[in-house]
This record gives C-alpha cells, structure tokens and sequence, in this order.
C-alpha cells in the first residue's frame, strides 16, 4: 500500500487540486495524508470524489490556518483510531499483510509551542504495539544538516526532536531525491530550505515492509513538496521479533563481559547455539543500557546540581565522576542516534 503526504498550503487552490489529480490518478496511490488544507469537510470531499477514492476523514480548519485530511482508495482497508487537529491514527488492513498503524501527522508551526508536538508523539506511541509508521509535516529538523540557509536553527528544537523520536522507538527514513522538502525565497540571498516533511517507522513496521522507500517528488504548486512512501512487499508474519545489536553498547565494559561468560559456558555448543545464548542475555541487559537516555541524563544532572551546592571536597570529586558519566551518556546516545538515521540496519 502506497502513501503520500503533502503540505497542499489549501485544497481551495484549483491547481493544488489539479496537481493533486495528476499525481495520485496514473499512479494508484492508495493513501494520502494532507495538512494545512484551511478547508472544510466538504470541499475535502468534493476532492475526494473528483480522484476517485472511496473514504476520506478530514479535522476542519480552525480560523485561518491548519486542516488536515486522510483519503484512501479503498473503504474496508482503513480504520480511524484517533484523531486532533495535528493527527490522524488509523490501522490499516491489507490482505496478504499484517496489520499495521499509520498516523498522518502535522507538526505543531509555532515554536514556542512545538513541545505540544512532541508530547503528542510520545502518547500516541504508548496506544498500540502494532507496527507503527508516521508520515507528514513533523515542523521540525532532526539535525543541521536538514536546514541550509539562513540563521542556524535552534539547538534546543533539534534536541528536543530527537529526543522524542528516541523515546517514541522511531527510525528516520532516508529520503531519496532532493534532500529539502520546504523553500523560501527561492533564488534570493534570503533563500533557505529544509527537511520538514518525513516518515518515522519502528524496526517491528521496517520488518513486515520488505523494499520500501521514501521519494521526494521534488515538484510541487506549495513551497512544501509531497513525499511518496512506496511498499513494494511486505510479509504476513510478524511473530518472530529480530535481534539487533546496538553499538553503542560497545561503550560498556558488561557487554565484552557478558559475551565471554555465555562463550565460555557454552564451549561444546554449536557455533549457532553459542551466539542465541549471547543474544539472549544482550536483549535483556541492553533495555537497561538504551532506551532511557533522557532519564540517565536528567538523573546525572540533577546529582551533579546537588553536589555542586555542597562545595567540599568529597562532593566535587563525585561531581567529576558525575560529569564522567553524563558524558558517556550523551556519547552512547550520539552513537544510539547515529545508527537509526539510516534506513536500514548494518
């Protein structure tokens, strides 16, 4: 099931609308997700009608500014879950796949705000253990690299992000084609583009969706282009939850540790045997290592304000062991972030 998302900038438009026909009609898109509509129900389901889907659900425009909408080709494959006016959730059914969660998502636009985004991801992330993709205008960056032009963005945004995109358990897909989905001021010296549009998917969803990318199609009537996430296959079961080694792990003394012991305790073992043994006992130490970065770090900080208010002696050398240890910390979630911004493991 192909999906598309896109930041129309207003379905009252007749070119969006034109543009809209002929990207979805010659190639038999399945699901698209559209924000900032500043339309009603009713126009999104003149819409709806004029490419020729069956369904649609749409959050009406609030004064001036927002709207979203989900549209799908074929009613029976597609349930509303939850809804706001920054999200649509909804399970998606296909037969000859597994079940899955799809959540189009607009990213709150007013920085002062953009924690309400982020709290949005958090609890939406805790309503379902099926294998989870998002898709849409997130409104924010994950790293300066997605931004090029103008002033630096704010770090306290990019952290914030991917904080939560950590605590949510989300992979960043890669984007092939151009790598900015939003301009402004094109071919001035104002001229500032960014990656604002994205897909988010847990390694659970990764699994069952063998072959999928995520496209810019570059061309766009908005100054927001559209991205096209394509599923070319995906699988039926999704009982079996794969092993995956984090690198970060390699930071800790007890991971060399806990190999050798499960090594050496299984000497007359098959080679295969030896490596479930370790696997098994990784798995379990390692959700206490990763997976809680923002915890460990908030536990370091507030042990190294209360030993700096002491001022002795003793409490300054706990001071630098707590700095010691809140450094590691940012240094294993670097390295924890770094190995999901690829698409596919290594």
């Amino acid at each position: 099931m192909s999906n598309l998302a896109w930041n129309c900038r207003g379905l009252g438009n007749p070119r969006v609308v034109q543009f809209l026909k002929d990207m979805v009609i010659p190639k038999k898109r399945q699901v698209i997700f559209l924000c900032e509509t500043l339309c009603m129900k009713e126009k999104v389901e003149k819409v709806r009608h004029l490419i020729g889907f069956e369904s649609s659900f749409s959050v009406d425009v609030i004064g001036r500014s927002g709207g979203i909408a989900l549209l799908w080709r074929n009613e029976e494959e597609v349930s509303i879950r939850s809804f706001s006016k920054n999200h649509i959730d909804v399970v998606v059914r296909v037969v000859g796949c597994a079940n899955w969660r799809l959540t189009g998502f607009y990213g709150e636009p007013n920085r002062r705000l953009r924690r309400n985004t982020w709290n949005l991801l958090r609890l939406l992330s805790q309503q379902s253990n099926l294998p989870w993709c998002v898709i849409g205008d997130l409104n924010n960056i994950l790293s300066h690299e997605d931004k090029r032009g103008g002033r630096r963005y704010p770090e306290w945004l990019v952290q914030g992000f991917s904080e939560t995109i950590i605590d949510c358990n989300l992979i960043d897909m890669d984007l092939m084609g151009y790598s900015f989905t939003w301009v402004k001021s094109k071919g001035t010296s104002d001229w500032v583009e960014l990656r604002l549009n994205r897909a988010l998917v847990t390694q659970q969803w990764l699994d069952i969706h063998k072959e999928t990318t995520l496209f810019n199609m570059e061309v766009s009537t908005s100054d927001h282009t559209p991205i096209f996430l394509a599923i070319n296959k995906c699988i039926i079961n999704t009982n079996v939850r794969r092993f995956r080694f984090e690198n970060a792990w390699l930071r800790e003394p007890m991971c060399n540790d806990i190999v050798l012991n499960y090594w050496d305790s299984n000497k007359n073992s098959e080679y295969s045997q030896k490596l479930l043994a370790c696997q098994s006992q990784l798995e379990v130490w390692g959700k206490e290592i990763t997976g809680n970065f923002t915890q460990r770090i908030r536990d370091c900080k507030h042990r190294m304000k209360h030993l700096k208010q002491r001022r002795d002696s003793d409490s300054l050398r706990l001071y630098d062991d707590e700095q010691n240890k809140l450094n590691e910390v940012l240094i294993q979630k670097e390295i924890y972030w770094r190995q999901r911004s690829k698409q596919l493991w290594l």
